[in-house]
């Protein structure tokens, strides 16, 4: 079982939609991975794309990142033609992305490759910072080396450094979770939502230098580099708990990001930009909350807050019924995009054992009956960006007149018909 804890929570607030009962944050117990360990390796590290080559490309500052040249497995955006019918986006999204002690990171690498699917992972930052030298993270407000995650083994940074490379070389994308994870639900209340934009650009230099500069940072020197410029890779992230995203989005426009996925709650419909029409705005969504009245949003700790009340070890017997109402949960909301508005589908997950793991199989389960349908494309976010900067703006603008489970009046054909 995984000893990673991150809870990315769940303020309800999407607009129209009454997203249940929900619960606070706690901070986590224990550091993931055991020393030494090959947990979570999958085959043992970065392995090329098909058609590439084992070369490890040129070094980058400490060796800790190296340009291996373009990105491989990117689909080339193309703009709608007049009538043509969206495809239905579909991301499925990681918050922290460490390599944990059971092996989840590369489950769902080998899901991915087997349904053509491309993923986000959102790394945390000080994944790649052994727990020994931890006081080299300076968080906002807080005390030199404190954290409300765990920092990692040296085996387990070893593990994720390889999964990070692994998954880029496939054609995932890697953002940033940031670092520390501190919520409002601290006791001392001391959140990232009471951070300021240079706060935020602190702990976002923090981020990338710990993943850009691991190599000095921990002394380790046989894995090998990770196959990319994280500098000019991080285009978004997620913060944490879903909290602080006014003051992260001036100094995420600075930065020339393309997105933000830290809204805390939103609804099925297109997305447009925020902040001065620079950042995308990609909410958790509301989604149908199979047996309630309510919606609640696309996130297996936000299902779980509502299925046993915030505690990660509910009641067993219960455990079954559970998963089913998550993968229904999810696909509800697949469904109802995909037979009315097209808008694009966001779930958010964590690499973790949450009451006996039952959320990694909903995953995994809501993949596998998607894939392969129809005009369904699962792709990064970096990916849906670069699709909707390809489509003329007037396209856009007629799409996000869909409201949440509404069809185009006469068709797609009609309906976009002069796109």
């Amino acid at each position: 079982m995984s000893t990673i804890s991150r809870r990315t929570v769940l303020s309800a607030t999407a607009a129209t939609a009454a997203l249940g009962a929900v619960a606070a944050c706690s901070s986590g117990g224990g550091a993931a991975g055991r020393p030494g360990s090959d947990a979570g390796t999958g085959s043992g590290g970065a392995k090329p794309a098909p058609g590439q080559s084992d070369a490890k490309g040129t070094p980058i500052g400490d060796g800790s990142n190296a340009d291996t040249g373009p990105q491989p497995n990117q689909p080339k955006p193309e703009k709608l033609k007049p009538g043509e019918t969206p495809p239905q986006f579909v991301v499925l999204s990681w918050d922290g992305a460490g390599a944990t002690d059971d092996g989840q990171f590369a489950r769902f690498l080998k899901l991915a490759e087997e349904h053509k699917a491309a993923m986000t992972f959102f790394l945390s930052g000080i994944y790649t910072l052994p727990k020994e030298k931890s006081s080299l993270y300076h968080p906002p407000k807080h005390s030199q080396g404190a954290s409300d995650i765990p920092f990692l083994s040296e085996g387990a940074v070893r593990n994720t450094l390889k999964l990070v490379s692994q998954a880029w070389l496939a054609g995932h994308e890697i953002g940033t979770h940031f670092n520390g994870h501190f919520c409002s639900t601290r006791s001392d209340g001391n959140g990232v939502n009471k951070w300021t934009p240079e706060d935020w650009e602190s702990e976002i230099e923090q981020a990338v230098g710990f993943v850009t500069q691991w190599r000095t940072n921990t002394g380790i020197t046989d894995v090998d580099p990770l196959p990319f410029d994280y500098k000019k890779e991080l285009i978004g992230g997620r913060t944490p708990c879903l909290e602080g995203q006014k003051a992260l989005l001036p100094t995420a426009a600075k930065l020339g990001w393309k997105y933000d996925a830290s809204s805390p709650g939103g609804q099925q419909i297109w997305p447009q930009k925020v902040q001065d029409g620079k950042i995308w705005d990609f909410p958790l969504q509301g989604i149908p909350f199979p047996g309630h009245g309510f919606q609640v949003l696309s996130m297996d700790y936000n299902i779980l807050a509502n299925q046993s009340a915030g505690s990660t070890k509910g009641d067993p017997g219960k455990y079954g019924q559970w998963r089913d109402q998550a993968r229904d949960a999810y696909l509800a909301g697949f469904n109802r995009a995909y037979t009315t508005n097209r808008a694009p589908f966001f779930v958010g997950n964590h690499f973790e054992q949450w009451n006996g793991g039952i959320y990694m199989d909903a995953v995994e389960q809501t993949l596998k009956e998607i894939a392969g349908k129809p005009d369904v494309r699962l792709v990064s976010f970096k990916q849906l960006v670069e699709w909707l900067e390809a489509q003329d703006q007037s396209t856009l603008r007629k799409l996000r007149t869909l409201n949440v489970g509404q069809s185009p009046a006469g068709g797609w054909q009609t309906f976009l018909g002069t796109a």
